[in-house]
């Protein structure tokens, strides 16, 4: 029981020291090394090193010969996404100070590493009266996602119908906090499928930093010049196997989010096909409560005509969650000839739950129908007629 004077502590940092190796594998601010260390079993290829993320923006960049600290909580409990030791600190050589620059929002707030960052929308950004005389987006469409790994294949079926699509993701915080632990954005971003990102709430490390999801979308609109808006929480997606413990449902407060600011919402189903959880097969129940059930505010859904009896169960599923939705959410179906071609040209690895695109094809399938609907949207915002 917790009182006065307690001393029980839950949740706390499982800490060890290691030595550094050698560098494994780098990409914008972040790098994971080979550490060694006599207080944890090996778990490399040859049996002798353990992998280990640094933040190189927030912690430094180690060399071989290092001593570092760890967190390996997450490693010792076997977690997916965000199962890695990760190096806290490497003592005997800090950092040197940052720069001075603008700036008070703090992200990863109250956390020993807590990082203090420029809001685009904060009053020392030279965007604070853009953002501030801004109240809406125009009819900007913006697609939601639940899981970080949709987001490839929606650029992919966005790119298909507009090559030139200014696409800008918005990062919301349901996962990863850092937007370095992507390396699907860094590709993505290298390969020129994004045009900028944004983190928000507590997420930070993005082009653009804001202090929550409407100032991220308007900063999208109005500073990034965006044609379309991509908003999913990072990797490493949380579920309780329960209605609504998941971090997902942050998607129906996104489609909030952009009715009020004027946007024209898409709704990017999660489905799968290779799931062997019944509670994730067909459309997942995560979407069938976040878009008919958190969600208030309008938005399109776009079906993938699969075909077979699967793909008739996701149309039917689907139909059933717009027919009670009171007329809110807009059925579209959507044609997918083609969509596995584009999904095949991705300039990242495609892997959802830990399944490739030939695992499950229909998770991608979707996310990309969801990509190719909004690419006519983005078609009827340009000046001129519409583009075929």
């Amino acid at each position: 029981m917790w009182g006065a004077g307690s001393t029980t502590v839950r949740g706390v940092i499982h800490w060890r020291e290691a030595t550094v190796q050698r560098l494994a594998e780098q990409w914008p601010g972040a790098a994971i090394f080979e550490v060694t260390s006599a207080d944890l079993a090996p778990q490399g290829p040859g049996g002798e090193t353990i992998p280990a993320l640094a933040y190189t923006s927030l912690v430094g960049m180690p060399r071989p010969g290092d001593r570092v600290l760890l967190n390996v909580t997450a490693l010792e409990r076997g977690l997916g996404t965000g199962g890695l030791a990760l190096i806290v600190a490497i003592p005997d050589r800090l950092p040197p100070d940052p720069a001075a620059t603008a700036g008070h929002v703090v992200k990863a707030r109250y956390t020993p590493l807590q990082t203090m960052v420029l809001g685009v929308d904060e009053q020392e950004s030279p965007y604070h009266e853009v953002l501030a005389n801004s109240c809406g987006i125009d009819q900007m469409p913006v697609i939601m996602a639940d899981l970080h790994s949709a987001v490839p294949a929606i650029l992919a079926g966005l790119r298909q119908g507009e090559p030139a699509v200014r696409a800008v993701y918005v990062m919301t915080d349901g996962g990863a906090l850092p937007i370095a632990f992507s390396r699907t954005v860094a590709g993505l971003s290298k390969a020129g499928w994004l045009a900028g990102t944004i983190t928000v709430g507590q997420a930070f490390g993005g082009d653009l930093e804001a202090v929550n999801l409407h100032t991220g979308l308007l900063a999208a609109a109005h500073v990034l010049k965006a044609d379309v808006a991509v908003v999913a929480q990072g990797p490493g997606n949380l579920g309780t196997d329960s209605p609504w413990g998941y971090s997902g449902v942050a998607s129906g407060e996104a489609i909030n989010a952009t009715g009020v600011l004027g946007g024209h919402a898409v709704a990017s189903l999660r489905v799968s096909e290779a799931d062997e959880r019944e509670r994730h097969r067909g459309i997942s129940h995560h979407s069938l409560t976040t878009y008919g059930r958190v969600a208030m505010a309008p938005a399109d859904l776009p079906v993938p005509m699969l075909g077979g009896a699967f793909g008739d169960l996701v149309l039917e599923q689907a139909r059933h969650l717009a027919a009670g939705s009171a007329g809110r959410l807009r059925l579209r179906e959507v044609d997918i000839a083609g969509l596995a071609e584009a999904l095949s040209a991705s300039p990242v690895r495609l892997s959802t739950m830990g399944r490739s695109l030939d695992q499950d094809k229909a998770a991608f399938l979707t996310a990309a129908a969801a990509g190719r609907f909004a690419a006519t949207l983005v078609s009827a915002r340009r000046p001129g007629p519409p583009r075929r």
